[in-house]
């Protein structure tokens, strides 16, 4: 998709013919980056694109207890700087907090601004603070938001140290994911600052000002996509290392060392993890320099959410183990009851009651004589047990051998065959339109470190029934090379979380394509863990068995992706 040049998209008043389908759900504090609680007001430290200068225009002169619409009750200011200022209010229709931007309708950036609004309003993603109202009324222009109390700005967070792996892995997933899905509409951030990142109680990850930040500080860029992923290579380098990649301080946080230019997290603070590390230098600009193993840089956060995905998923930290408390004795225990109270003139003289030994009173005696009587009768009853087995023994010797051999021979009839892993001759990729079809061995090659792994998909909870061609779903066939009677599978999926049949062709099948070839059910559609095991009483006796997946399970945001590493067919071939 072709970059935009400006952050707004330009949205008519009466909405046009074809409305834009951008932006998103959700604001916090006042929506305007925010520093230490108060607004930044000068420009920022690191390269957000060119900044215009506003026309003098008198910020509007309202105070606590204005009411907007008859609707909005401006409560505290918390920006006042270029003309507009920002205001937490209070919505009495719907009795909730939201937060305003108010501005002069003569204000150079008035029509920007309500552009950007409106147009930011219809992305709908919840991954972004939502725009809730954008109104020209009474020679004002006023932008109206959500407010989430209970979400922290990033900048908080970082003031307290730098994120662990998990959650920086986490925090650049889910801010790229959520820009690719912005750019796709043609809107861009430009003002990508720490402040501008909220990350709520259940930690997820929001983004406020999405177009309208940049739009009420007149900032522009010819590379919108560029600009804002460097800005998500900033934030990813500073939740790693606490520090800001620019030579200036900024956002509570310390610059790099003036003169040295930009250099690897991992030298900048020790331990620091070396595939995000990597990752925040190929966002960075960095004058054509990249990580340590050279890969391309990331020049659009579409590229940036498509590397994070390919990298191994970072497991959140083990919980720390807390002792259970220590076992307090009871007063009998150690000793003290039964003691008089200790006197200043001297040591007590009363004896303590000792307790009689153990097993020496009427009821001791009494389960003493029980246990020993119990005894005396199994030793008897497992004495005529051994003597019983013998007789039959040399009854059974005495007897003619054909009828011994042909006993044996019916036991062993009537036992159940061991199943056991079957021989797997070839798999393919099952579907209307097979995915990474020359990967299907990987499957069957022993090896659990090596997979069959399926596309990024997006929405329908990671169904394809969505799509034509893969209203089939998809998975993996195995070829038994002849017919075989199969007892059970064991797969070993990519992640938990697939929607997973699976099922086995007739006997006679021998190029089965649709679903309907395999008309013999071995696993019940439903959702399954990491480890899929199955086994059966009764064989079923085919040559190609279906592992067949008609969901994905989530990879972080509204991405799905899945797949197997490996499949083992069990059965009773000798």
């Amino acid at each position: 998709m072709a970059e935009r040049s400006t952050a707004a998209v330009d949205v008519a008043d009466n909405g046009g013919d074809e409305p834009l389908a951008a932006q998103a759900a959700k604001a916090t504090s006042d929506g305007v980056d925010t520093q230490n609680g108060r607004a930044a007001d000068g420009p920022m430290p690191d390269k957000d694109g060119e900044r215009t200068k506003a026309a003098p225009a008198a910020a509007p002169e309202l105070h606590s207890g204005h009411k907007l619409a008859r609707r909005y009750r401006l409560e505290e200011c918390v920006t006042r700087v270029d003309g507009f200022s920002s205001w937490r209010a209070m919505d009495e229709k719907l009795r909730r907090a939201v937060g305003v931007h108010l501005m002069p309708a003569d204000h150079a950036r008035a029509r920007s601004v309500l552009a950007a609004a409106r147009s930011s309003a219809l992305l709908g993603d919840p991954r972004f603070v939502q725009v809730l109202d954008a109104v020209e009324e009474n020679d004002l222009v006023y932008v109206v938001h959500e407010w989430l109390p209970d979400a922290t700005e990033l900048t908080a967070l970082l003031a307290a140290g730098p994120l662990e792996p998990h959650e920086a892995y986490q925090l650049v997933s889910q801010i790229s994911q959520a820009m690719a899905a912005a750019h796709r509409e043609g809107l861009a951030h430009l003002r990508l600052t720490p402040s501008a990142i909220l990350r709520t109680s259940s930690g997820q990850y929001r983004i406020r000002g999405l177009a309208v930040n940049a739009a009420l500080r007149g900032i522009t860029s010819e590379t919108p996509q560029r600009a804002d992923t460097e800005a998500i290579g900033a934030l990813l380098y500073a939740a790693l290392t606490q520090r800001w990649p620019y030579e200036s301080d900024a956002y509570g946080l310390t610059g790099l060392p003036k003169g040295v230019g930009l250099i690897a997290p991992d030298q900048v603070r020790a331990g620091v993890h070396r595939g995000l590390g990597e990752l925040a230098m190929r966002a960075l600009a960095n004058d054509g320099a990249t990580a340590s193993r050279q890969e391309p840089a990331c020049t659009s956060p579409e590229e940036l959410a498509k590397a994070v995905a390919a990298m191994p998923r970072i497991r959140p930290p083990e919980p720390a183990f807390t002792p259970p408390p220590e076992y307090q004795h009871t007063t009998y225990q150690q000793g003290s009851y039964g003691r008089p109270p200790t006197h200043p003139g001297g040591p007590a003289t009363r004896p303590v009651a000792v307790p009689p030994p153990p097993l020496q009173s009427r009821t001791g005696r009494v389960l003493k004589w029980g246990v020993a009587a119990l005894l005396i009768a199994a030793l008897g009853l497992g004495s005529w047990q051994l003597a019983d087995t013998l007789l039959d023994r040399v009854k059974g010797d005495s007897g003619s051998p054909n009828n011994s051999q042909s006993t044996k021979t019916k036991e062993d009839e009537k036992k159940p065959k061991e199943s056991k892993p079957l021989p797997i001759t070839g798999a393919s990729v099952f579907g209307k339109q097979p995915i990474k079809a020359d990967d299907a061995d990987k499957t069957i090659d022993g090896k659990h470190d090596t997979a069959w792994v399926t596309k990024i998909f997006y929405g329908y909870e990671g169904k394809f029934g969505n799509l034509d061609e893969y209203d089939d779903g998809s998975g993996i066939v195995v070829d038994l090379g002849s017919v075989q009677e199969v007892t059970g599978i064991d797969v070993d999926m990519r992640s938990a979380g697939h929607k997973v049949e699976v099922r086995a062709a007739a006997p006679e099948a021998t190029s089965p394509r649709g679903i309907s070839d395999f008309s013999q059910e071995l696993v019940k559609l439903g959702n399954t863990g990491k480890k899929l095991e199955a086994t059966r009483d009764t064989p079923i006796k085919t040559r190609f068995v279906l592992v067949h997946i008609t969901a994905l399970p989530s990879e972080g945001g509204d991405g799905f992706r899945g797949g197997i590493n490996e499949i083992k067919v069990l059965g009773t071939a000798e």
